[in-house]
């Protein structure tokens, strides 16, 4: 009897530490701080054997084979153990996983705005080993999405283990993301502000000093273990001759990257919308895709995809074929959509450098042909193509920039690197309202507004926030009857209906004012559809977010709700119940998220 009782007392003992620690009343800085510290050394650790991992599945799917097989058999075996990966990835997942959809950063942004930063470790663990299968067996994916997954769950580990409360997990989760990004390309700023805008969408305060010190000693510990140099390793002699490269050639790149990044989104979606419709015979998906994957890598000469780890050098972006390079930026698009929907896993942000850098170099080198007695340079426009699509293609611009920007540290590259990444941005979105993130939230029913209040609102409806005791007046009333209703509450804005209760317009405060310095004149010749005029109208199941950007636009301080079917006037929202549902939520959203924290560790909940 003796072994089943050890670890019931270890768990009383460590609930009788993490009591007595959380009594302790240390600052939050000082919590948060000194848990970033430790998030971002054991991120930095987790992603050098990560890429170990990677460099492992690279050699026991292609070198090994490759000084096995002849290498005429190439085109033969290439496709076979890349389809191998593939479905060994999807075995992984889906029994070891136990089949869970997400563990990419879509769904961490999920976990930090509907779970409470809650990401449970079995999956992302399982989805991190699936990578580095996928990777190094030649799936066209990235390792900045597992890695992610991976920081962050390290970092929503740290804050259940000592039962943190929501807040505080969402701010280590965001740590550990920030971390996760520093360490794989070696760009703490980056990491820290892809944290910031992507996963935690906001700048606050405490949010802050946690990811940039988690951010800063991830990057410490992979440069002790790779050395100090980035992903893409870039000649610092890159750069643009020609100041009008800067007003007319970059903005046109921002427009292409931009019509790219939708096209990548497009295609990418719909490979996944193809896929799901292949139940019968899914455990043949992951061969098929894993194989012409392999196809499109052997027909590429294997410049579709790196070795192990490593990605390709930059300068291939520069010395081929425009139409060449043309050619591998349609093809990565192709190879990414096809290895994460048919069963491999990794991430979208590494492929959008690559489609970012082909597509760059394939428009500065048919600018280098064009004007063959200028000083275009082919790579400055891979360089700057790579920043644009990445904010196009994740609708993340101030990553983008500063993550190129880290990579070249090269200030000359700034100027045409904002505005080409700027202007990739609105056209991306103008093409196309999803980006690889969201889109993914929205096949699955889920929208997130980044940003605390904008999330809360944005899962909140006009219903609960529904004033259904609010004054509706006739069209009919006169000046006298209207002039009633001052003074009875604290209602500002008056819907006007009419005798089937449609609404005609609306009264506010200032228009009974004015009628009531002439009330004896007029109280027999002014109704209320005379001073009614127009409004905007909102239905029950529309979220708060919506309803309150209408009150701004309109400048009002309440909007009349409809009842869908019939259209009548039912109640108003106001500013005033729209904030008391706001508190209500968050309360309620807090004290959830602490009970579920609390249950995965095994504390009690009063």
């Amino acid at each position: 009897m003796e072994p089943p009782a050890r670890p019931a007392r270890a768990r009383t003992t460590w609930r009788g530490f993490v009591a007595w620690f959380n009594q302790l009343e240390l600052s939050e800085n000082a919590i948060l701080m000194a848990f970033s510290l430790a998030i971002g050394v054991l991120t930095g650790l987790g992603v050098a054997a990560f890429y170990k991992s990677i460099d492992l599945a690279y050699a026991l799917f292609y070198r090994l084979p490759g000084e096995l097989v002849p290498s005429v058999a190439v085109l033969a075996y290439r496709p076979v153990l890349t389809a191998a990966g593939v479905a060994a990835a999807w075995w992984f997942m889906r029994y070891v996983g136990r089949g869970h959809d997400g563990m990419n950063v879509p769904d961490v942004q999920l976990a930090v705005v509907r779970r409470g930063g809650i990401i449970p470790p079995r999956p992302a663990l399982a989805r991190t080993v699936a990578s580095a299968i996928t990777i190094g067996a030649g799936g066209s994916a990235g390792s900045e999405g597992p890695v992610v997954v991976f920081g962050s769950a390290i970092g929503s580990l740290c804050g259940r283990t000592f039962g943190f409360s929501a807040d505080r997990m969402r701010v280590l989760v965001g740590a550990g993301a920030g971390a996760a990004i520093s360490a794989a390309f070696n760009a703490p700023i980056a990491g820290a502000f892809f944290a910031l805008e992507e996963i935690l969408g906001s700048l606050a305060a405490t949010a802050f000093p946690p990811v940039v010190v988690a951010s800063v000693i991830a990057a410490v510990v992979s440069r002790a273990v790779f050395g100090n140099h980035p992903a893409f390793p870039i000649p610092v002699e890159y750069s643009y001759g020609l100041a009008r490269e800067v007003f007319i050639f970059f903005p046109l790149l921002g427009v292409l990257t931009g019509a790219t990044a939708a096209l990548f989104i497009r295609v990418f979606f719909g490979a996944e919308t193809i896929v799901k419709r292949l139940t019968r015979t899914r455990w043949l998906v992951p061969w098929i895709g894993g194989a012409l994957v392999g196809l499109l890598v052997v027909a590429s000469n294997g410049l579709l995809v790196g070795y192990g780890h490593l990605a390709v050098r930059l300068e291939v972006f520069g010395r081929m074929p425009w139409y060449a390079l043309a050619a591998l930026a349609v093809g990565s698009i192709l190879a990414t959509s096809i290895t994460l929907n048919t069963g491999g896993s990794g991430g979208l942000f590494t492929p959008s450098l690559y489609v970012g850098a082909a597509t760059g170099g394939a428009f500065g080198v048919a600018l280098a042909h064009l004007m063959p007695n200028g000083t275009i340079r082919p790579e400055a426009y891979a360089i700057v193509g790579m920043g644009a699509l990445v904010a196009a293609s994740t609708h993340a611009p101030i990553t983008g920039i500063l993550l190129v920007f880290e990579m070249t540290n090269d200030y000359a590259l700034v100027l045409p690197l904002m505005l080409a990444t700027v202007i990739s941005f609105l056209v991306a979105r103008w093409l196309e309202p999803d980006s690889l993130y969201s889109g993914w939230l929205r096949r699955r029913g889920e929208r997130i507004e980044h940003g605390t209040d904008e999330t809360t609102l944005s899962r909140l409806h006009v219903r609960d926030a529904l004033d259904a005791r609010a004054r509706i007046l006739s069209e009919h009333e006169n000046v006298g009857e209207l002039l009633d209703h001052l003074g009875r509450d604290d209602q500002m804005i008056f819907p006007v209906v009419d005798d089937d209760g449609r609404l005609c317009g609306i009264i506010d405060l200032a228009d009974l004012g004015r009628v009531a310095k002439d009330y004896r004149n007029l109280s027999s010749l002014v109704l209320a559809i005379d001073l009614a005029h127009p409004s905007e109208t909102v239905l029950p199941d529309e979220s708060l977010l919506d309803a309150t950007r209408r009150m701004g636009v309109r400048g009002v301080s309440a909007l009349p709700v409809l009842d869908a079917p019939a259209g009548k006037v039912i109640g108003l929202v106001s500013r005033h119940h729209v904030l008391a549902a706001y508190e209500r939520s968050v309360v309620g959203s807090s004290a959830e998220a602490d009970v579920d924290a609390a249950a995965m560790t095994g504390q009690d909940v009063a």
